[in-house]
């Protein structure tokens, strides 16, 4: 995904009670704004231009959860851009990138669980679910998760029906994570939830073509099929050809 070309913006924020900085280029009407939940600080960028009309929601994916030997990180921040790249380039006037909880703020109550087994617990989508709130109040909301952000996402919807999500959309979407993780013989994420269907919810469920990390099987034994849209010539990390479809 290549930068954004119109206006840069260098973000400088507080991390663990240090200076670090962002190498996130987005347009020059984002702002990075942490908001502090019960358990953890969460990584916002927003670009609010209506005070009443509805707000895009984008949940990052896992992040670098784990090294290349299967090992888990001390730090869960992505490194790729994907999804603050479809934030950035979403032209609504509402729209607001939410970190998972621990990535680019490592808070004092953080710990390897939060991003491995427990990455799907009941805190973690708290904690995300009171930063929405926060973000868009009473608004009409649109979720869009990717990869891991698609659970929590569907979590947030599942434990927390008083936010007012008018639509759920689903990017490379991690949907069943028992499933998932029995796909690649990985260990079972015991500290998390499950996520149940929402049929009741418009939803689309975009699924890249060439995925390795979530194979579209997986995608459609979860929706049955229904609600599925296949991005051509896509991977996991690579879905440039996406075309996402708001209804509001």
């Amino acid at each position: 995904m290549t930068t954004m070309s119109h206006g840069r913006l260098l973000l400088v924020f507080m991390l663990s009670g240090c200076v670090a900085t962002s190498g996130w280029h987005a347009q020059n009407d984002f702002t990075y704004v942490p908001i502090s939940t019960d358990d953890y600080e969460i990584a916002t960028w927003q670009k609010i231009s209506d005070s009443r009309g509805p707000v895009h929601i984008y949940i990052e994916g896992d992040g670098h959860a784990f090294n290349g030997r299967g090992t888990p990180t001390s730090d869960p921040t992505p490194r790729g851009t994907l999804v603050r790249d479809l934030a950035a380039s979403d032209s609504a006037p509402n729209v607001v990138y939410v970190a998972r909880p621990c990535q680019y703020i490592m808070s004092a109550s953080c710990t390897r669980s939060d991003w491995t087994d427990g990455r799907f617990s009941s805190r973690v989508i708290k904690s995300v679910a009171d930063t929405i709130r926060t973000v868009a109040g009473a608004r009409s909301i649109v979720l869009v998760g990717y990869s891991g952000g698609a659970m929590v996402s569907g979590l947030v919807i599942q434990n927390y029906p008083d936010l007012n999500v008018k639509q759920w959309i689903t990017i490379a979407g991690v949907l069943n994570h028992s499933d998932w993780t029995e796909c690649f013989g990985d260990s079972p994420l015991t500290q998390s939830m499950s996520l149940n269907k929402l049929p009741n919810l418009p939803q689309t469920h975009y699924v890249a073509e060439k995925d390795e990390t979530v194979p579209t099987a997986l995608s459609v034994r979860w929706t049955g099929g229904a609600n599925i849209v296949i991005v051509p010539n896509a991977t996991h990390d690579n879905l440039k050809n996406l075309k996402i479809d708001f209804m509001y």
